[in-house]
């Protein structure tokens, strides 16, 4: 691995010669040459549809409808499946997922102990991670910036009841990350030394070839490599880079010009350090990182939610009228609606396809294991941790008498806040971090090291979901690998080092731009999905029945 880290920081150490006025230089040349690709690029990906006297953007429309479809199709896994998914992430079914139901129980009749004995000897199951690993993977790259700045970008746009539509979003989400990671599974590659190739681009051309459409597929499959390998350097690399740079030299008041490149070169060394190592070091540092700074941010939430205890009926109300019955200004109840169910999907990425890349490689033999421990992805990101942040900030902001009055907004402000102590703007993770020093002094410092490890995740995660693809268009052979790992590094130090306000608006708009050849995929392809879920509970309830026969003592090969 030494070798491979010195000639990247070779290549990365010549931008810090970059004196202030060249960096202002380059960044205002390519701000003004990108901005008009950029704007013209967002407004492609973000088309309105006009419907009534609302113009609503396609994708959204597209998102909706398919979450929707798959959350009745499957008779609303998010609920029925919940189980089943913590069950499978604890491991209570690891058994017939290495070795598989027939081997274990033969279908119809449980294997006697001392035929077992020789069975569990089969390691055959193909993958690399375990569930847990898998979903602490895809979670990292969910679970980040979204989640501080973006619940206040949402309630700054469209009021306290955009957290309502933010959650109806994150529940109909599940069934899609349910299926498009299930099919992740289904149609990923193996190795000959077992490492994983998987993602929409694989099922998109493997399964398109099964139902007769070989040629769409393999232009779908295509299409997206390309767009998630730049949404990979954009919004899952030089974004995050950017904003644990601008957090880190606002908290230690860094002043200088060379401040972002010489935090972009020590984030790009750390970030550099583990994604040589693959998808298993990968892997390693994320089951760690995400429970860890999870637990630290809803901890504190929960601190600032019963400090405010009190009011928290006066703050449900507001999500929950504000969602029905919008306060002036704000666009009517769909302008509400969009601007939830668009930042709920810039949240947990569901319908992107961009999670079944890291699903895709876990150790099983039951594709539909993975899509329903997939399905608690947008739950925990969306659901739980999007609705904490929300609570906090209309907390901080909130005046106890009011209800219709706790925000002001003003178009001039466009996402800000009106905070009623001061009477001036506000918006993303500065108010967010507001609202928590606002009950705990200070926080704003541990933040700061949320704000990075999100950051520092999100790039790890996305480093793999971008290898992939380039993999995908460029061949499985380690020079193809390193040159991607080499421009990823790069991007993180320009990141750092720049504000380039057009490739952020392009690379955020690149990964919505995901949705489209995903989505097709999910809607051709998902009776496929019904077939393994069917598969993968029969299985279980084989397991279930032998257990209650009492044929087997199962827990010895667990």
């Amino acid at each position: 691995m030494k070798k491979y880290l010195l000639p990247v920081l070779t290549l990365l150490i010549p931008i810090v010669t970059f004196s202030q006025e060249a960096q202002k230089g380059l960044d205002e040349k390519v701000n003004d040459a990108f901005m008009p690709v950029a704007t013209w690029w967002e407004g492609f990906i973000l088309t309105k549809v006009p419907i009534g006297e609302y113009q609503i953007p396609f994708v959204v429309l597209l998102l909706v409808f398919g979450a929707t479809f798959f959350t009745i199709y499957f008779k609303f896994p998010s609920i029925t499946k919940f189980i089943t998914a913590i069950n499978t992430v604890r491991g209570k079914y690891v058994d017939i997922e290495k070795h598989g139901v027939d081997k274990l129980y033969n279908n119809d009749e449980a294997l006697a102990e001392e035929d077992i004995a020789d069975t569990i000897r089969d390691e055959s199951a193909h993958g690399e991670v375990s569930h847990f690993q898998a979903l602490a993977t895809a979670v990292s790259g969910t679970v980040g910036l979204g989640n501080i700045a973006g619940v206040a970008v949402a309630i700054g746009l469209g009021g306290p009841g955009a957290t309502f539509w933010m959650i109806i979003c994150g529940l109909l989400g599940m069934s899609t990350k349910f299926v498009e990671c299930t099919l992740g599974v289904k149609y990923r590659d193996i190795g000959k030394d077992g490492t994983v190739y998987g993602g929409p681009m694989y099922y998109l051309a493997k399964g398109f070839k099964e139902i007769g459409f070989s040629k769409l597929g393999k232009i779908l499959g295509v299409l997206f490599a390309v767009l998630c390998v730049g949404a990979s350097f954009g919004g899952g690399n030089a974004f995050q880079s950017n904003q644990a740079a601008v957090q880190i030299s606002t908290l230690l008041n860094l002043q200088g010009g060379s401040n972002g490149v010489i935090i972009g070169l020590f984030l790009a060394f750390f970030v550099g350090v583990v994604i040589i190592g693959g998808i298993k070091r990968i892997a390693k540092i994320t089951e760690k990182i995400v429970p860890f700074m999870a637990g630290l941010y809803i901890l504190a939430s929960l601190v600032i939610i019963f400090a405010n205890i009190s009011d928290i009926g006066l703050a449900f109300s507001l999500i929950i009228d504000g969602a029905f019955t919008p306060m002036a200004g704000l666009g009517g109840l769909v302008g509400v609606l969009i601007v939830g169910f668009q930042r709920a999907a810039f949240s947990n990425e569901a319908g992107a396809g961009s999670a079944a890349i890291a699903h895709s490689a876990v150790r099983t033999k039951y594709p539909a294991s993975e899509g329903v421990v997939a399905l608690l992805e947008p739950f925990i990101d969306t659901v739980v941790i999007c609705t904490m942040t929300a609570l906090v900030i209309i907390f901080f902001n909130i005046n106890g008498t009011d209800a219709q009055s706790v925000f002001n907004y003003t178009a001039e402000h466009g996402s800000s806040v009106i905070l009623k102590s001061t009477d001036s703007p506000i918006s993303g993770v500065d108010l967010t971090s507001l609202a928590f020093d606002s009950v705990i002094p200070h926080f704003s410092y541990v933040l700061t090291i949320a704000i990075v490890l999100f950051a520092f995740s999100t790039m790890i995660s996305w480093s793999y979901y971008g290898l992939q693809a380039w993999k995908y268009l460029f061949g499985k052979g380690k020079t193809a690998d390193m040159v991607y790992k080499v421009l990823f590094l790069l991007f993180v130090v320009i990141g750092a080092a720049a504000t380039l306000d057009a490739v952020i608006k392009f690379s955020d708009a690149m990964i919505l731009a995901l949705v489209f050849p995903n989505m097709i995929g999910l809607f051709f392809l998902f009776p496929k999905v019904k077939q393994e879920l069917t598969r993968y509970l029969s299985a279980i309830a084989i397991k279930k029945e032998a257990i209650e026969d009492g044929a087997i003592d199962v827990t010895k090969h667990m």
